[in-house]
């Protein structure tokens, strides 16, 4: 699922494994292709599966989304992870990635329910050389993982960050969407806390409200594209910056290039963006204005991160 606001009769959600012949993954007797790219997703499901593409009226644009009468099967990261604790043929990153989400539980303090495992491991569909995604559900239960994650990096020795290399392959995947100069993406990804490696192994963990906590219903506000801007300003608050969707709020903000109207928030969907500023610090940042016009009649603009070609870079002190 993409994000925590929906449809009434669909869920937002984007294509990630297809049946292929051509697929290296494999789940009971069956072939699967991964899908990276956002435009190879939509030429897919274009091609393959229209019913799954729709032009939005709230988000004014066109979403995948899966109508509810079409879903067979959700797939629980917290479900995922108690079939793991009970089985007792745990293949070797299986194993990690219980590990790791038992150590954060416990470092954190937070109930088993309100952590699970997401990403290829949540489908079946991973393999030895994937990574290991771990979701956390809960206002509350997100911030007490934020703070446990700085003491775990400090006193496990089998939990890292990246090093050099690994911050080298990571850019090499990333800047093909978010092109920015590798030092200023090797400073701001450096010093983020909810990913690294585990035993070996890449991790990323995803902090997610619950719904209720996030304010917002479907229909709330009406989100209108302006067009793409480029921006300078100063975050006056990352509070939420590591959950999904990320919020950074901003002021003193200077239109590089543009429509002349200043955004007083940047949010992003992707994980990619969460962490990067922090309070009191400049950045600059690409994205498509939006207008956000409440069910009051309220009007306010914001950036929103996450097509190709979007980045924020943070200022060197």
């Amino acid at each position: 699922m993409k994000g925590l606001v929906h449809p009434p009769d669909a869920v937002i959600a984007y294509v990630r494994y297809v049946l292929s012949s051509k697929g290296s993954r494999r789940r009971k007797g069956r072939r699967y292709l991964k899908l990276y790219d956002l435009e190879e997703r939509r030429e897919f499901l274009a091609e393959k599966y229209p019913y799954y593409l729709r032009f939005d009226p709230v988000f004014s644009l066109e979403l995948q989304a899966v109508p509810l009468s079409r879903i067979s099967r959700h797939y629980v990261p917290s479900t995922r992870l108690r079939e793991l604790l009970s089985s007792a043929s745990r293949d070797s990153l299986e194993e990690k990635a219980v590990n790791l989400a038992l150590l954060i539980k416990e470092e954190a303090g937070i109930p088993l329910s309100s952590i699970g495992i997401s990403g290829s491991i949540l489908v079946g569909l991973h393999t030895e050389n994937s990574d290991i995604d771990i979701v956390v559900r809960g206002e509350r239960e997100g911030r007490k993982v934020y703070e446990a994650m700085a003491l775990l990096f400090e006193e496990c020795g089998e939990l890292k960050p990246y090093s050099l290399e690994g911050l080298k392959k990571l850019y090499e995947f990333r800047s093909k969407d978010t092109p920015i100069p590798f030092g200023d993406f090797a400073r701001m990804e450096g010093r983020k806390r909810l990913q690294g490696t585990y035993r070996g192994v890449d991790f990323y963990v995803r902090l997610v409200k619950r719904p209720k906590e996030y304010g917002e219903k479907y229909g709330d506000k009406v989100y209108v594209p302006i067009g793409t801007q480029i921006i300078r300003a100063l975050i006056d608050s990352s509070k939420d910056s590591m959950f999904t969707p990320c919020r950074y709020a901003i002021s003193s903000v200077e239109i590089v290039e543009g429509p002349p109207v200043k955004p007083v928030e940047i949010v992003s969907f992707r994980g990619r963006f969460c962490e990067l500023a922090r309070e009191g610090e400049r950045i600059t940042a690409k994205g498509k204005l939006e207008l956000v016009r409440s069910r009051e009649g309220d009007e306010q603009y914001r950036l929103l991160l996450g097509a190709k070609g979007d980045f924020m870079i943070v200022k060197q002190r």
